[in-house]
């Protein structure tokens, strides 16, 4: 297993606070973190603890990964994303071994890690018969990395299913921060903003609601581009 197929490095695209549709709640957090992670130095010279273990923690496609790469780019920082289904081995030795070069990786580099889908490795310990020591030496190491996980680096992790999460593991995060699916008026303002990049034609669409950002983002796109195809071969048959 090549460690570096499994790491999205991702330095080009340019995501802010701003471009990601928080609650109010959560983007105050947010704010928080990137100003505390900024004036580390400052804080610790008083004895103040600086936040640098978050869990983010919902329903999917509602921008943990957004949110992550924008916390990044407001510290100026590289992102080191990982998602921790592709790096579950067979022979669970390995994965840990895998899995604490990255850890090593970001801490050198004082970077921002990113771990995804964290319910695939962090299981409570012993929730499973088959290889119930392996995986409890897993989530043990787990534990081991994010407690030596040094200040002056930043561990966001994500999961859609907190509740299945080893309760020493979930201890470990200083900041839980919860993202639920969005609400009519809030995927309304998500819809606006989106539909307002095209010409005024085709703004008119179906919205779907009971959604989240990612599935609308989807199927707004889907609909323009079937409005703009129709309305170019409609102008292409009057051309003709």
């Amino acid at each position: 297993m090549n460690l570096y197929n499994l790491i999205i490095q991702d330095k080009e695209e340019e995501v802010t606070l701003n471009d990601v549709f928080l609650e109010p709640k959560n983007k105050e957090q947010f704010v928080q973190l990137i100003k505390e992670n900024t004036y580390s130095k400052e804080l610790q010279e008083y004895g103040l603890p600086v936040n640098n273990k978050v869990l983010l923690q919902g329903s999917s496609g509602c921008g943990k990964t957004m949110t992550a790469k924008a916390v990044a780019n407001a510290l100026g920082k590289n992102i080191i994303i990982l998602n921790l289904s592709n790096i579950v081995s067979s022979r669970i030795g390995e994965t840990s071994q895998n899995i604490k070069m990255i850890f090593d990786k970001a801490a050198r580099e004082r970077s921002v890690l990113f771990l995804d889908e964290l319910d695939q490795i962090g299981k409570a310990r012993g929730s499973d018969d088959k290889d119930v020591g392996e995986m409890r030496r897993l989530v043990n190491t787990l534990i081991q990395l994010i407690d030596y996980y040094p200040d002056n680096a930043l561990l966001l992790c994500a999961t859609n299913h907190p509740e299945i999460i080893d309760t020493a593991l979930i201890r470990r995060f200083q900041l839980k921060i919860n993202y639920e699916m969005p609400s009519k008026d809030f995927l309304d303002t998500f819809y606006d903003n989106l539909l307002s990049k095209f010409p005024e034609d085709l703004r008119k669409i179906a919205r779907k609601y009971d959604v989240s950002f990612a599935e609308a983002k989807d199927h707004t796109f889907t609909v323009v581009k079937g409005n703009l195809i129709h309305k170019l071969e409609t102008q292409r048959q009057t051309q003709s």
